[in-house]
């Protein structure tokens, strides 16, 4: 589990496909602080640290990993969002993140707004119904709140520190990102869903 506060960001050194999906290996300074088997969010994606030394660490990305993220299509020189899981005596700061991508979305608007930035970014019609206006979204695994909530799409505030410590220093609109939509949510849409359906079959 993971917070959606980034630690550290890293870049996508190389990336070799497979017949099982992808090899990837980051290069990141906070690679001198994992170990081999650990678990690591990589722009909001929870993968498994395979192999590491001081300079970067390399980890798989199953085919069906990279079929419903943006880690299928992502090249060498990326920058990429790095956080390690939660620990259990940690602050909670942002908001409970498991690094299981809903969807991918699209960045239609970046602009500025005084000191900070205002984005916006697309959804499929299926996250509708998980997403609330001023609740918690995470965008390629940053935790973020929803300000504007509209059918299509929503609207981020961006601060100076996110800004410059997160991979949306250089996002550009039209770039793809990764959405995960708060599990609270998830879970209250999964209740209402089947006590709707028990209420029609009982009736």
């Amino acid at each position: 589990m993971f917070t959606g506060l980034i630690e550290a960001t890293g870049r996508i050194e190389r990336v070799a496909p497979g017949s099982s999906g992808l090899a990837i290996r980051i290069a990141t300074p906070l690679a001198a602080e994992l170990r081999d088997g650990d678990s690591i969010a990589v722009n909001g994606v929870c993968l498994t640290v395979a192999r590491r030394d001081d300079a970067g660490f390399e980890a798989a990305v199953s085919p069906e990993t990279a079929r419903v993220t943006t880690l299928g299509s992502i090249a060498a020189g990326r920058p990429v969002n790095l956080e390690r899981p939660l620990r259990a005596d940690a602050r909670l700061g942002g908001h409970f993140v498991l690094g299981h991508v809903d969807a991918v979305g699209t960045l239609i608007s970046d602009r500025a707004d005084g000191e900070h930035r205002w984005i916006e970014v697309s959804y499929p019609p299926a996250l509708a119904p998980v997403l609330i206006s001023k609740g918690s979204i995470a965008i390629d695994g940053i935790s973020l709140t929803v300000a504007a909530l509209l059918p299509d799409r929503v609207g981020v505030q961006i601060v100076p520190f996110t800004r410059l410590h997160t991979t949306l220093e250089t996002a550009r609109a039209g770039d793809l990102v990764n959405l995960e939509a708060d599990v609270l949510g998830k879970y209250v849409a999964r209740l209402h869903e089947l006590a709707t359906k028990t209420n029609h079959e009982t009736h």
